[in-house]
């Protein structure tokens, strides 16, 4: 069956208030259409939450919604995120799966709080709900909430500060919790229907491993990422030639903290809509 085209820019990768962005889902489709987007994926992380309420605004609108999520996963110690597109997100096991992952993260998060009070920086898992209010039933709590109470606490200046000082993976107070390896997560994915994309592959600084996951059935590679120069861009765009699997890419939008806008702008990387549908096509051959 020959693939469709669909014409004009997609953003492939952005994030709502059922995980750690600050836009409803709805207002993350609201602005792909008013920047003039033909498409826009919606990958909360370890939730797919949102995605009715961002289904049913791409119909009122007439832009092209792509159900999607983002896994988080260990490998030797490095953690690598899958992206998924096209799953059955009402499939029973895969709503189980995400469930194991959200326990996960509740557990880190709670790690995270004993480390930070260890510093002489205590904060109340209250105060990060609080933080996390409005995200969506079966929505996910994750770091940038915490980041937020530190803020509110006077800990930090910004959320930024709180990542790049405690939160993130050189911080004081980072931790790991067991996770699914990013090859369990590609299974998981292909067993929902769906295509496995590895992204941010810059961010990981293990392009052996990025190459092995994808000679193992991964099924594409986000090579246009806001937090990508040129050169990893044109590296990892290579790689998927090389591979014979689909590029991808997407901005990666939070939305903004502080006035901060984290990772990048709804649509300040994207792709040929034309991927949109080889992404599609990819899943049904798992379906």
């Amino acid at each position: 069956m020959a693939v469709k085209k669909t014409e004009g820019r997609a953003d492939l990768h952005t994030h709502s208030t059922a995980s750690d962005g600050t836009g409803s889902p709805a207002d993350n489709v609201r602005l792909a259409r008013e920047i003039g987007l033909a498409a826009v994926a919606l990958t909360d992380h370890d939730t797919t939450a949102g995605l009715e309420e961002a289904l049913a605004e791409g119909a009122r609108l007439g832009i092209r919604v792509v159900p999607g999520v983002e896994l988080s996963t260990m490998a030797n110690g490095l953690e690598i995120h899958v992206l998924g597109y096209f799953v059955d997100w009402r499939d029973a096991r895969w709503r189980e799966r995400l469930g194991t992952q959200r326990d996960a993260r509740m557990r880190r998060n709670a790690m995270l709080l004993e480390r930070l009070a260890a510093l002489g920086m205590p904060v109340t898992m209250e105060e990060v709900e609080r933080a996390a209010a409005g995200r969506a039933s079966g929505g996910s709590i994750g770091r940038p909430h915490i980041a937020e109470a530190m803020v509110a606490r006077g800990y930090v200046s910004s959320t930024a500060e709180a990542f790049e000082r405690y939160l993130g993976s050189e911080g004081a107070a980072y931790v790991r919790v067991p996770r699914p390896t990013p090859l369990e997560a590609v299974r998981w994915i292909h067993e929902a229907g769906g295509a496995a994309v590895i992204a941010h592959p810059g961010l990981y600084g293990r392009d052996e491993l990025v190459e092995s996951l994808l000679e193992a059935g991964t099924d594409g590679i986000e090579a246009y990422h806001s937090d990508h120069g040129p050169e990893d861009e044109a590296r990892y765009a290579a790689m998927a030639a090389r591979h014979g699997v689909i590029a991808t890419g997407g901005s990666d939008y939070h939305g903004a903290r502080g006035g901060v806008v984290f990772h990048g702008p709804l649509g300040g990387r994207t792709v040929d809509a034309a991927v949109v549908d080889l992404l599609e096509a990819a899943s049904r051959k798992y379906r």
